[in-house]
């Protein structure tokens, strides 16, 4: 009966565009593991940078502008989606951003199939509410994958949707790329020594794009409130173009006199080497991560993780045992927190960073993401 399903299951996963983010990987994951198993399998995008995964996986991308907001050109597309899925035996339809959602869904409508959707944000409900007729597309799945409890508990409140048909499925850390015991001290001082970082103090890392919302003024605060300790800090992440706010860090951290203990990198390659240089990995949102990815893959490769204690942070972190939270937006206790990190024992430090690298393993890997995306698959294709 397994096998039946099985070859039954061809799936389209559709998003905007396919360069790096959350969104993007996940997409990537699913496609390898549904290769794997032999499933059929598509993707349709605007394209771009991670187009490259999919050729190598030898998955198909139709390639289609599904960035789009336009609301004439988001119909055009659900009749070139609806064209793909009828030349394509496509049975179900898995929608993972809003505007693409809408021509997924008309299409799946037309064509009689499947369709479904991954909520990855707490999208904006704007004045009175009115973006929630544009975001409910998300809620129209026959099933809708909550990335973490926090997602969940979103769409429920704001939403109204039937509790039956979410399917909790945390986002995940692929073992293989976050691996201490695959990062070489080659590839640790290759990372220190292109980005000039000085290798005899405590490292601190922010890795986030330079945003308000990520928390790096809040960061800058509070490590000016502990200037005596010894450390360096890096902010990795790219304005996107938004210089008014990296000038604005630039200005601040000039202000406190710490210029030298600050190093603001772009865009990082190999971010399992950044993490395993740092002795504190940091999340510090002063709003709610959905999931929050770089907290557990921080603590996949044993490093003390601080986040703020809000959003998916707090499903990820088992507070005091595989890292910290602190009060959100609080600068005082994010400073203190951070101090402790930095006097705690060589062994205090490794205790933690075993039973992080143990919760990433026992809830958090690309495996149990992909097996439990593909029970839902699995889930809908039974029902008539």
């Amino acid at each position: 009966m397994a096998e039946n399903k099985q070859k039954e299951l061809v799936i389209l996963q559709v998003l905007p565009e396919l360069n790096q983010g959350g969104v993007e990987l996940g997409t990537i994951e699913i496609a390898s593991e549904l290769q794997k198993r032999g499933i059929k399998n598509f993707v349709a995008s605007a394209g771009g940078r991670m187009e490259g995964n999919l050729e190598r996986l030898k998955v198909k991308h139709f390639t289609l502008p599904l960035k789009t907001k336009n609301i004439f050109k988001i119909w055009l597309n659900s009749l070139r989606l609806a064209k793909i899925i009828k030349e394509n035996g496509i049975t179900i339809v898995h929608a993972r951003s809003r505007a693409p959602a809408w021509s997924a869904y008309w299409a799946a409508k037309k064509c009689g199939v499947h369709y479904m959707t991954t909520f990855h944000g707490t999208y904006g409900l704007g004045p009175r509410g009115i973006k929630k007729i544009y975001n409910q597309v998300m809620t129209f799945g026959e099933r809708v994958i909550a990335i973490s409890n926090h997602i969940k508990e979103h769409i429920i409140k704001n939403y109204g949707t039937d509790e039956n048909k979410i399917r909790l499925i945390a986002r995940c850390v692929n073992m293989e790329n976050f691996d201490v015991e695959n990062t070489s001290a080659e590839r640790m001082i290759k990372f220190l020594e292109e980005n000039q970082i000085p290798a005899d103090k405590p490292i601190i890392t922010l890795i986030g794009r330079l945003t308000n919302w990520k928390g790096q003024k809040l960061l800058i605060n509070a490590l000016n409130k502990i200037k005596d300790m010894d450390f360096h800090c890096l902010l990795i992440g790219d304005d996107q173009g938004r210089t008014k706010y990296s000038d604005e860090l630039h200005d601040m951290i000039n202000q406190y006199d710490m210029a030298d203990r600050y190093t603001f990198i772009r865009h990082v390659t190999d971010v399992p080497a950044a993490m395993l240089v740092s002795d504190v990995v940091l999340s510090t949102s002063v709003e709610p991560e959905a999931f929050g990815r770089i907290a557990i893959e921080g603590q996949a490769m044993g490093r003390l993780v601080v986040a703020s204690d809000i959003g998916g942070s707090k499903e990820t972190i088992i507070d005091g045992v595989t890292g910290k939270l602190f009060k959100s937006g609080d600068a005082d206790d994010l400073a203190n927190v951070i101090k402790w990190a930095l006097s705690l024992s060589n062994e205090e430090r490794e205790k933690i960073g075993a039973e992080a690298v143990k919760n990433v393993k026992e809830h958090f890997t690309k495996q149990i993401m992909c097996d439990k995306t593909i029970s839902v698959y699995e889930e809908l294709i039974s029902e008539k």
